[in-house]
């Protein structure tokens, strides 16, 4: 009897505890508003907590998650669209809790091979986050954890960055609990967007922000969170080859025998034929951009047409109306930062950290795009500059300072600064209205081609810009019939003639030869035969191939001169001289142009910089020829004329040299700004002046375009190049270049008076001089030349004649910087 009354107790109390498990569930989503998707969201409607829903069918399954910068600031690294990758994960149960566990997706293990047994040895699976089930459902198919502590805190994501070891710059407090906060729940069938206001405090902080921070105190940050459900489809990964440039997914083969195991998969859109049969069809379902309802309508035709010129090479692939262009409604139900739309944005910020950007996010397992925006930004198309410092900045509009990231973007800010350079040129030689409307018209429609070749996962190809010759880009009717570059993923210079009569295309307006090549080799439905015809096509030169881990845009970078930025033709020596005849012609007129009553002295000053800044650049283009190395990445036996590597030729080289000497180094290399100085005023506001002083810093803004041309001719890299180079091809030898590069810096000024620009050009080299000496990094080779060099000033400078106070002084100095080394 006592046995029975224990059953049905046991039995009643199994009951209750059911009872009361299902009720739990309810009690938790009862005031709760409901969202629901790929992951339904329970948010409670008084405490504004959410819990997510996990259901059985879920468990064990891979999931995308993808997350972007909604709204931040520069400051601190953050910037509206920026994206932040995306990575794979698997939901799994344990016992009474949730787990979100990444996948590692960087190495491939055939499944034929018994190596495939131990694909998880030494291989690390992160569990990103454990959660508690708070409640389960009557039927044990769905349970309830605890969203606040995914998405509310950085289990899922870094969102504040570590701080560099000595880093004294701003940076971001402590994540605050109660200010942190969902903004918005969006949730749909195939994804669950969840979009989290990260509060950071830092009550004391050592470094304060610009004006875009408010209070240095309070941070916030907007991002948005994108969980995706893996796609289901046929797509084929499409292995990555160094020949043709793609942002690519790293993948290492860890089961073959090869010399390399490299297996990156490119990024590309799922783009299937609906006619597969036909040479040329349309998709199955295209690939559709949408103009953001706050692009101004007068620029919304030009963008569409930009966007859709793609569909030329497209059509290479066999892909007829590969690409549509809508315009986003104003009634439009959906904003920007839907994942469902790949929008083309504008922004208007105070210190825009690109000025076109066009990320895009793929599926780690196959490298297939899932989506992209376009990012603009306002101010570069505008008349404004950040200004700043310039007068000591030699880096001006020349790049020198990207960060080495793959998806960096200044094509804007290249475009502007020619923009504003070409306007400069339109006043000056009184072109039409027509033409300056032409300029602009060119310039963003070739910016929007940019951004959007990113989208489509072409990175950059700075081997563009050397598809026309030097007599032929002076050709106008050429110009229209071919292009200006190769590739519209280059950073050319703007096409501005000498003679207006001749002027042809400002900017490209369609993509290249090597784009609709490039697409050709991502997009075709073709079989590996079909793939390697393809590939074998890259010798020709309009095919030719370099991103920006192959460019010499930075001091010492790189060491192909055809892959320089801001260059243009196949003799870019030659090209650049004609900017500087141009820089030349019109610094003289700005006095007259830009000096209007009423107004201030602002935009003369701008011209002054842009003007500078494009003459530095070509002097930047020109010194790239010095101990140069072309690059060729033909396979064997694809092209058995051309040897991987090839130096510059002595010819090439020389010119470079003579063109230096003549338009960087001379006593009057830039005489031709000298009436310009006593007016280049920065228009004051309130109480603020330039942090050191408003007077022109003349000589230091020179000095730093000189010293910046020396680094790259001094620097370790270029010289042991010239040396090791010299075994392979290279006639330009050292004793040669350090002879031409002396009488550049002295031979006009030997036996008279030395003035003030070439005094501190003369200090700059022999400090110069002085630390290559000292470099244990250079061949010993170069010891020896620059040993001889400083042996050969010293003595010159002991006995030349006297050639007045400040000559004589100067060269007591350099005399004393000499000795004072030896006497160490």
């Amino acid at each position: 009897i006592e046995a029975q009354i224990f059953r049905k107790k046991k039995s009643k109390a199994k009951v209750e505890v059911k009872k009361a498990g299902k009720d739990k569930y309810a009690e938790k989503i009862k005031n709760a508003e409901v969202h629901e998707g790929l992951f339904t969201l329970y948010r409670d409607t008084d405490k504004g907590n959410v819990y997510i829903e996990i259901s059985e069918d879920q468990l064990n399954k891979e999931y995308i998650h993808f997350s972007y910068i909604e709204n931040g600031v520069t400051d601190a690294g953050f910037f509206r669209g920026n994206f932040r990758g995306s990575k794979v994960f698997k939901i799994q149960k344990y016992y009474n809790r949730i787990e979100f566990i990444q996948e590692n997706t960087t190495y491939h293990f055939d499944e034929e091979s018994t190596l495939s047994k131990s694909s998880d040895a030494n291989v690390n699976s992160p569990v990103l986050l454990s959660e508690a089930i708070v409640a389960t459902s009557n039927d044990s198919t769905k349970f309830l954890i605890d969203a606040d502590k995914i998405f509310l805190t950085e289990s899922l994501q870094q969102i504040k960055r570590s701080a560099r070891s000595g880093y004294k710059g701003f940076q971001l407090g402590k994540l605050s609990k109660t200010k942190t906060k969902y903004q918005k729940l969006k949730n749909y069938p195939e994804n669950t967007d969840i979009i989290v206001q990260y509060a950071y405090d830092n009550q004391l902080p050592k470094a304060y922000g610009g004006q875009a921070v408010a209070d240095s105190r309070y941070v916030n940050i907007l991002v948005q969170h994108s969980l995706i459900a893996m796609p289901e489809n046929d797509f084929e990964a499409r292995i990555d080859d160094p020949r043709v440039g793609y942002f690519t997914t790293r993948v290492n083969d860890m089961t073959t025998t090869d010399a390399i195991n490299y297996r990156d998969m490119v990024h590309r859109w799922n783009l299937v034929k609906k006619n597969p049969e036909l040479e040329i069809s349309e998709p199955v379902e295209p690939l559709v951009y949408w103009i953001e309802n706050t692009t101004p309508l007068e620029l919304r035709d030009l963008i569409k047409e930009g966007v859709e010129s793609w569909n030329f090479a497209f059509e290479s692939a066999g892909f007829k109306n590969a690409i549509q262009v809508k315009i986003q409604p104003d009634t439009a139900s959906w904003d920007a930062g839907d994942i469902r739309y790949n929008v083309l944005r504008w922004t208007s910020s105070p210190n825009p950290p690109f000025g076109g950007y066009g990320p895009s996010f793929v599926n780690p397992r196959t490298g297939e795009i899932l989506g992209a925006d376009i990012m603009l930004e306002w101010i570069y198309i505008t008349k404004r500059i950040q200004s700043g410092e310039l007068f000591e900045s030699s880096t001006l509009f020349i790049d020198d300072d990207h960060p080495m990231d793959e998806h960096y973007c200044s094509a804007a800010a290249m475009m502007q600064s020619n923009n504003l350079f070409g306007q400069a040129a339109v006043e000056s030689m009184d072109l039409d209205e027509a033409s300056k409307e032409r300029l602009i018209r060119e310039s963003l429609r070739r910016l929007v081609l940019h951004e959007v070749g990113h989208t489509l996962g072409l990175n950059h190809n700075f081997k563009g810009s050397n598809l026309l010759t030097y007599e032929e880009i002076k050709n106008k009717e050429t110009t229209y019939e071919k292009g200006l570059c190769s590739s519209v993923m280059e950073y050319p210079s703007i096409n501005f003639s000498l003679e207006p009569e001749n002027q042809g295309l400002y900017y490209d307006t369609i993509p290249g030869p090597y784009d609709h090549w490039a697409i050709r080799f991502a997009y075709s439905q073709v079989d590996d035969n079909g793939l390697k015809a393809i590939l074998d096509e890259s010798t020709k030169p309009e095919h030719a191939f370099a991103n920006d881990a192959d460019d010499m845009r930075g001091t010492g970078k790189g060491m192909d001169p055809d892959a320089m930025i801001y260059d243009l033709t196949s003799d870019p020596v030659l090209y650049a001289i004609d900017r500087i005849k141009l820089v030349n012609k019109i610094l003289p007129e700005l006095l007259e142009k830009y000096r209007k009553p009423g107004e201030s002295h602002q935009e003369l000053l701008n011209s002054y910089y842009i003007l500078t800044g494009q003459y530095f650049t070509a002097l930047k283009v020109i010194s790239r020829q010095i101990a140069g190395v072309n690059v060729n990445r033909a396979m064997v036996g694809q092209d058995s004329d051309d040897k991987p590597f090839t130096p510059v030729s002595y010819k090439e080289q020389k010119a470079a040299m003579n063109a230096l000497a003549s338009y960087g180094f001379a006593p009057n290399a830039f005489e031709k700004a000298e009436a310009l100085y006593p007016y280049l005023q920065q228009q004051r506001r309130g109480f603020s002046t330039p942090y050191r002083g408003e007077d022109p810093k003349i000589h230091e803004r020179v000095l730093g375009i000189q010293r910046s041309i020396l680094g790259q001719l001094m620097h370790r890299s270029v010289l042991n190049r010239m040396v090791n180079s010299s075994l392979y091809g290279n006639e330009y030898t050292l004793s040669s270049y350090f002879t031409d590069l002396n009488n550049a810096l002295f031979k006009a000024d030997r036996n008279r008076s030395v003035n003030s620009f070439r005094q501190n050009l003369q200090v700059a080299y022999v400090n110069r001089l002085i630390v290559a000496a000292k470099d244990r990094g250079l061949n010993s080779l170069i010891h020896a030349q620059v040993h001889r060099q400083l042996k050969r000033l010293l003595k010159e400078m002991k006995n030349s004649k006297p050639s007045g106070a400040s000559t004589n002084a100067h060269r007591e100095y350099l005399a004393y910087l000499i000795e004072s080394y030896f006497d160490q």
